[in-house]
């Protein structure tokens, strides 16, 4: 029996997952470590700095279609979004407006604003979010994949949310407020950031997907993200994005009120589970991958 190798997406870093995401040798990286544009804000303030200010923003093919990417780098500063860092990301997604790739990829690791930041941080994510929309709009997908240490939180967890099509793995998480943030605010009796597995359970990749905010749930892979990319892409020239026509738009609204109608009392991802009609839902957790999709496969949703 062959052995196929498999390289964890959680433990890559941001130029290593571009790499074993796309195909060989085609990446061809703008603005890199070279060009040193860097935050001018963190030597101000006594902090570290990266010649790439924790980004690398490019252009490749995956399996022979023409991509414009973005990937995180987690390990500076969380990921987390300031000036150049945001303008990099906005000016790649306006690339893509103007030159109409097959698709953008955008490969978060984040905790959301860079707070040393703070201000120019979420004026970024504004014009991400909008920047995002008006690619989406030319009839370009824009494809997220989550499956990172820092995951997609704050700011980018909504623009995660813009894309076309959400990738996750069981290891990624999204959301809007970190589990720190809401117990510091509300309280541990809200919610107990210490409880890892309450943790992933609301806000890890199994869960998003049971909820219908991640469309595609693959293992902790490169080569699984690749193809999920690869997928999505196809699926998209083969039906054109049209989810942010308004009708669209409308029957998403409907749809998110009705969740909220029949899961807002619930305090952990397995109340909604249960409440899906899916049997042993405590069970979820402890599966792997493909088990867990064919367990679920007949989750209901509102």
């Amino acid at each position: 029996m062959s052995h196929v190798q498999r390289h964890s997406y959680y433990e890559a870093d941001a130029r290593e997952r571009i790499a074993g995401l796309v195909d060989a040798g085609s990446f061809k990286e703008f603005l890199g470590p070279a060009r040193r544009m860097m935050s001018p804000h963190l030597a101000q303030l006594d902090q570290p700095a990266a010649f790439d200010d924790g980004i690398v923003v490019g252009e490749a093919t995956l399996q022979g279609k023409r991509v414009l990417l973005a990937a995180q780098q987690g390990q500076f500063m969380g990921g987390g979004v300031g000036e150049v860092h945001g303008a990099k990301l906005t000016g790649l997604l306006r690339r893509a407006v103007d030159t109409h790739p097959d698709g953008v990829l955008l490969l978060l690791d984040t905790g959301g604003v860079r707070l040393h930041e703070a201000n120019a941080g979420l004026i970024a994510i504004s014009e991400i979010m909008r920047a995002t929309l008006a690619v989406r709009a030319t009839g370009v997908p824009v494809i997220a994949l989550i499956g990172s240490g820092n995951g997609a939180f704050g700011g980018m967890g909504i623009v995660a949310r813009c894309c076309a099509t959400v990738i996750m793995s069981e290891e990624g998480r999204m959301s809007l407020s970190g589990p720190e943030v809401i117990e510091t605010v509300r309280g541990v009796e809200e919610f107990d950031s210490r409880d890892r597995a309450l943790v992933w359970r609301v806000t890890g990749g199994k869960h998003r997907y049971l909820i219908d905010q991640a469309q595609v749930l693959v293992p902790d892979a490169i080569e699984a993200f690749a193809r999920a990319a690869a997928d999505a892409l196809h699926a998209d020239a083969a039906s054109s994005d049209t989810d942010t026509a308004l009708s669209a738009l409308q029957q998403r609204h409907a749809a998110l009120k009705a969740r909220v109608h029949a899961w807002g009392e619930c305090r952990d991802g397995v109340e909604i589970w249960a409440r899906q009609g899916i049997a042993e839902p405590e069970r979820l957790p402890l599966l792997d991958t493909d088990a867990f999709l064919a367990t679920t496969a007949d989750r209901s949703l509102p």
